[in-house]
Order: structure tokens, then sequence, then C-alpha cells
């Protein structure tokens, strides 16, 4: 079982995708709606939570399919809605079909996308020895409560920035979301 710095030191890793999004959602939307905060980062939290638990519960049945496709489900999800936002960022400013962090399709969208490669960490869990729900508690715990915090900082970092940078934030939200998209695939091909 792991440590208690450990088990930190993962949950700040596994929060590190969802701060980058919340930046890039935050510089997008240049002021902070802190119901949209919150939800975000509420959802996030969850998601990366849920994640290992689920892969800790599927580890026995369903680990050769999981870990087979998991990277190319997250890589699809973040490619897809990158191009989508580099589409709008090159659209004319006065076309209203931005790309809307506000909107709860997209939130949960994006949570899911940036918390699929945590049912690896959950798999590992299994073989890394916990056994019940009740040894789960800490970790799990961990990893929501570091992506909400990471992602509430990241969005008014975002904001911050979005402010004071004058250039089109849709194209540089979908970069981000690609270039994340590509790390996890890159990671778990072995590249």
């Amino acid at each position: 079982m792991m440590y208690f710095v450990e088990v930190i030191l993962l949950a700040v890793s596994l929060a590190i995708d969802c701060f980058t999004v919340s930046v890039a959602s935050g510089a997008i939307l240049k002021r902070t709606l802190w119901r949209t905060v919150l939800t975000m980062a509420f959802f996030f939290g969850l998601f990366q939570a849920l994640m290992p638990f689920l892969g800790w519960l599927g580890a026995s049945r369903f680990q050769h399919l999981i870990e087979e496709y998991d990277h190319w489900m997250a890589f699809g999800l973040l490619l897809f809605l990158g191009v989508r936002m580099l589409c709008e960022g090159f659209r004319d400013e006065d076309d209203t079909q931005h790309f809307d962090p506000t909107r709860m399709r997209t939130i949960l969208s994006l949570a899911v996308a940036t918390s699929i490669d945590a049912l690896a960490v959950g798999i590992s869990f299994a073989f890394a020895g916990y056994t019940s729900v009740g040894q789960l508690g800490f970790p799990l715990l961990a990893i929501g409560l570091a992506s909400f915090v990471l992602s509430v900082a990241g969005f008014l970092i975002g904001v911050f920035f979005g402010r004071r940078f004058h250039f089109r934030m849709e194209i540089f939200g979908g970069l981000v979301l690609i270039g994340i998209g590509v790390k996890i695939l890159l990671e778990h091909l072995g590249v």
C-alpha cells in the first residue's frame, strides 16, 4: 500500500490535466463565474476520484479491455474537443457559436476525458494490495480534493491571463486539449 506522500503526489499528478483544462476554460471566459468554476471543479474532482475506484473494481474482470483502450478513448475525446475549440477560435469574432465551458455537456465531456487515465491508477491499486473499499478511502479523497482545488486555482489563473492577453483563447485551449490527449496516448504507448 502507498504511503501518505506517495498518495499526495499521485493525487497532484492526476489533477494536472484538470488544472490545465481549467486554465484554458478560465482564459476563454475571461471572467470568474463562480457557479461554472465550482461546477467544473466538482465534476473534475468527482470523476478523478470515481475512475480509480471503477478501475480497481473492474481490475480482475476487465483489466485487459481497460488497459488496451483507455488511452485511445481519452485521446479521442480530447482531440475532438480540442479540434472543436480550434475551429471556434478561427471563426469570425461576431460568430456566437464559441466553445462554451459553462455548458454542462462540455464540463462532463472534459471531466470524463481528463479522468480516463485514472482508470489505470485504479487497476494499479488492485495490484498494489488494496483489497477493500475502506483502504481506498484516503487515496480517492486525496485525488478528488486535489483535482477540485487545482481546478479552481487553474480557472482563476486562466481568467487572470485571459483578461490580459487579447488573442483567441479558444485556439490556445484547443491546442492544450490536443496536447493533453497526445501526452496520454504517448505515455500509454510507451513512446
